[in-house]
């Protein structure tokens, strides 16, 4: 193990790393709470102001992925589809199998300006989680509570509210619901055996209501569906922690684009369509699983260096009166506060 990669496994550092995302997300909460001062006024203005705001908080975990671990994210997608991305609205399905999908997707959407802007129908449990949930309400993201008796009103209108979005907008769905386990899969194939539906091997049976609802509400401004399967080669499994912890990863994306046009406006040949989907993302990993990646051209997207400048912004503004501390403790003389610091180090560090 070089030194580089050692560093990378201390918890003094993963503490310090943490220290600076927390606290910095209290801060970019509470100047959203002030822009809130500007929705009656200026709504557009309110959302531009958000949408950096956030992108401030979410590019440190980008940031993380892309320059700490240095994972790699290949797309495997035609060069017209990738000539599209960052330019229009899109409403993104993605496989749930994966502790970082999420976070992969991300790293697409920073690639491609479109992070800050980047939009989930996302759990209403959530809302309360702090840092997340708060920068999600300011971000106008659309919550849902699982139970469409209950969400369907408040889905509907969380969608039209972003009709006249003015940044480039990805919606992303889950349409699985939950993340892919081998528990799961059995109960969600038991269901579709049930309703004579297909099963499925890679994949849950897919939710057809909230896609069904985001397709009726965005049309005319979401301008295709981008499908987007996930895979890790050689079997991967990645989490949170190892990303922490700088272990790199190779990650492999095929994206498929499909023009709003092409999908019925009826709910019913919609959710057939989606379901239809979900057969090809099943293809698609099966080919994947015996030949080690997904068909098609590939294109790696460009590393931009703005989610490591805005880490040290942030780092520098809230570790600097850290290290004054540090340095005032050891020019001050006093073996007691050098002895005293020193331990609290090497427990922190232990």
């Amino acid at each position: 193990m070089g030194f580089i990669a050692y560093l990378k496994t201390q918890f003094i550092l993963h503490l310090l790393i943490s220290f600076v995302f927390v606290v910095s997300g209290l801060i970019i909460n509470f100047i959203q709470l002030c822009t809130l001062t500007l929705w009656p006024i200026n709504k557009q203005l309110y959302r531009r102001v958000n949408c950096r705001l956030s992108y401030s908080l979410w590019s440190q975990l980008v940031m993380l992925l892309e320059w700490w671990s240095g994972t790699e994210c290949t797309l495997f997608t035609e060069k017209e589809t990738v000539d599209k991305f960052g330019k229009e609205h899109v409403i993104i399905i993605l496989n749930h199998n994966f502790e970082i999908d999420f976070l992969c997707g991300w790293t697409i959407c920073e690639r491609f300006g479109v992070l800050g802007s980047s939009k989930v129908l996302a759990k209403h449990e959530l809302l309360k989680v702090p840092l997340i949930g708060w920068t999600w309400y300011f971000l106008e993201i659309v919550f849902c509570k699982r139970k469409w008796e209950e969400d369907r009103d408040t889905v509907v209108q969380g969608l039209r509210n972003l009709v006249d979005y003015p940044e480039c907008m990805w919606f992303l769905l889950y349409c699985e619901g939950t993340r892919f386990t081998e528990k799961k899969h059995q109960i969600s194939m038991q269901v579709a055996e049930s309703k004579g539906l297909p099963k499925l091997k890679y994949h849950l049976l897919p939710r057809t209501k909230g896609f069904t609802t985001t397709v009726q509400c965005l049309r005319g401004t979401a301008s295709a569906v981008y499908d987007v399967t996930l895979n890790f080669r050689d079997k991967k499994n990645p989490s949170l922690l190892g990303i922490l912890y700088g272990k790199k990863y190779q990650a492999d994306m095929c994206v498929r684009r499909f023009p709003l046009e092409d999908i019925p406006e009826n709910e019913t040949e919609c959710a057939a369509w989606l379901h239809r989907l979900y057969q090809e993302k099943d293809t698609l990993q099966e080919h994947y699983e015996k030949e080690g990646t997904f068909p098609g051209p590939q294109y790696k997207p460009p590393r931009r260096p703005w989610t490591l400048l805005n880490f040290f912004f942030w780092t520098v503004v809230l570790l600097s009166p850290l290290f004054n501390f540090a340095i005032g403790v050891f020019v001050s003389g006093s073996p007691l506060l050098i002895v005293g610091f020193m331990s609290f180090i090497g427990i922190e560090n232990s």
